[in-house]
């Protein structure tokens, strides 16, 4: 693969099968430093309160550091740390910003906890916005109600405690690197792989 050449087309209509060559090197190596960037991202969560009683990072982690004591695989474990990842920029639908996120690299059943956790939490407080906190009850026929439910009531729901030590974040590190090695072919640019991989 030629990384030397430069594309110098103006509108992507005009490049080149070399210019593509050249880009899927930028690509390649772009993707593989997405571990580092959701890390520096969690590490922004760091001291943002937003009123609860533990910060939005410390409350990922003890969401990650139940599930990992509960015996959760990898991959689960993963999606529990990375759940609010999009508290900071997705205000509005951070489930689906974290969902998004993971969707190449997860599971089905994982992709649609982590989507759908935000109605599921609202059990425990919609009412006292005047919402309805049976709104979950809408995805009853899921296969993915009763993991999602569970999710929110054994981690999500108790990882707002100031007394609980959770593990640190580079100790989720190597299992969120091995869970972004490779997408599982969800989307289009999952199926750009290196060496065809």
């Amino acid at each position: 693969m030629n990384t030397d050449h430069q594309p110098t087309f103006t509108h992507i209509g005009h490049s080149t099968a070399e210019d593509w060559h050249a880009l899927m090197a930028h690509y390649h190596d772009h993707v593989s430093r997405l571990p580092d960037r959701i890390m520096a991202h969690m590490r922004l969560m760091a001291g943002d309160f937003g009123g609860f009683p533990v910060d939005r990072l410390t409350h990922s982690l003890q969401t990650a550091t139940l599930a990992c004591r509960d015996g959760r695989d990898e991959e689960y474990v993963v999606c529990a740390l990375l759940h609010d990842l999009g508290d900071l920029l997705g205000s509005f639908n951070h489930p689906d910003f974290a969902a998004v996120v993971l969707q190449p690299f997860v599971s089905e059943a994982n992709h649609w906890m982590v989507k759908h956790h935000g109605i599921f939490q609202g059990y425990y407080f919609f009412h006292h916005l005047g919402l309805d906190k049976d709104m979950r009850d809408e995805h009853r026929d899921s296969p993915y109600f009763k993991q999602t439910a569970e999710f929110c009531a054994l981690y999500d729901g108790a990882a707002f405690n100031p007394d609980l030590e959770s593990m640190p974040l580079e100790a989720f590190e190597p299992m969120l690197r091995r869970v972004f090695s490779k997408p599982k072919g969800t989307g289009v640019y999952a199926r750009m792989q290196p060496n065809g991989q």
